[in-house]
């Protein structure tokens, strides 16, 4: 996990009278801005050379903060460090713890939904339309099942996963008995529970990961992480958890200016951002991130996760009974 305090920009030209080739980089230190601008100009250098030499490469990077092109750390404001846990304000506002080896992982009750069972529907009613149109031997039936299989194929995709998800008490048991069933399956494992305004985030305690264990990874598959979060660990070799509200949760319809809020930002919009950040600071006191609900498993807390529970549950004011947002 890399969360640098220090980030430039460079960017670098080659031009003849056939062409002119543009070429931003990022560069990113621990120690100075200055150290900052030397990588930028490195990588600038070295994007441009391989660009010219007949390499297809982007000419900028993307202005995203995390999770962003191969290779770039996670940029983000840095709001505090403790230790080896680092708090930044995501690109909309929020606060965010980042560990490179406290296991946080968010569930959410109604889950990312794959284009697979929509495509099996419709794979069926395929068959079945085709062997319709065959037996009344009318290519016009067939090719009217056909597009009626294409248009009907994911809604009733969808209304049979919803009433799966009932058939199984709702999501919200779903995801506490796939929680409880790993924890039966790993009896050494401790999970702190806690409820988010969208699911379930879960807190392993009895040691330390790594973002990218293969086990971490069968965790996440067993308790049905949300899948973007899922990538964001492994990409960034870190876990994370949102402290604070999102704010259009909490009637802040406003983006954070100026748009996208990624960091750096320059001198002249410090002004208009921070007066946004104001606004939702004051606002966002009043909610929590998350409600602890209960610890499932062993019990155990590792001597080395003890201050990281802590500030996440001061941080996200899991204990507070604030309302969640």
């Amino acid at each position: 996990m890399i969360v640098p305090e220090y980030w430039a920009e460079a960017r670098r030209q080659y031009k003849t009278s056939a062409k002119q080739v543009t070429v931003r980089r990022y560069g990113w230190s621990m120690s100075s801005q200055a150290d900052a601008r030397l990588i930028a100009e490195a990588r600038a250098d070295e994007a441009l050379q391989r660009i010219v030499a007949g390499e297809q490469l982007e000419r900028r990077e993307r202005k995203v903060a995390y999770n962003g092109a191969a290779g770039i750390p996670i940029r983000e404001e840095v709001l505090a460090r403790h230790g080896e846990v680092v708090i930044t304000r995501n690109a909309y506002g929020a606060h965010c713890l980042n560990s490179p080896s406290a296991l946080f992982a968010d569930i959410d009750f109604t889950p990312e939904r794959s284009a697979k069972p929509a495509l099996f529907t419709f794979v069926a009613l395929s068959v079945a339309s085709v062997t319709i149109g065959i037996s009344l031997r009318s290519w016009g039936t067939t090719f009217g099942l056909l597009f009626a299989s294409l248009v009907a194929a994911a809604p009733i995709a969808n209304l049979f996963a919803r009433l799966a998800v009932l058939a199984g008490g709702g999501s919200e048991r779903i995801a506490r008995e796939r929680i409880a069933s790993f924890i039966a399956e790993n009896p050494t494992w401790n999970l702190r529970l806690y409820r988010t305004p969208a699911g379930y985030r879960v807190l392993a305690t009895h040691r330390t990961f790594e973002a990218t264990a293969e086990e971490v990874q069968r965790f996440f598959t067993k308790v049905s992480v949300d899948p973007v979060y899922a990538r964001m660990c492994t990409n960034q070799n870190c876990f994370r958890a949102r402290l604070t509200a999102k704010p259009w949760r909490i009637g802040i319809s406003a983006h954070m200016r100026p748009r996208p809020g990624v960091w750096p930002v320059r001198s002249e919009s410090v002004a208009v951002r921070n007066q946004w950040i104001a606004g939702y600071e004051a606002k966002a006191a009043a909610f929590a991130a998350c409600r602890y609900i209960e610890s499932m498993g062993s019990g155990v807390v590792h001597e080395s996760l003890k201050s990281v529970v802590d500030l996440h549950d001061r941080e996200s004011q899991a204990l507070s009974g604030a309302q969640l947002a």
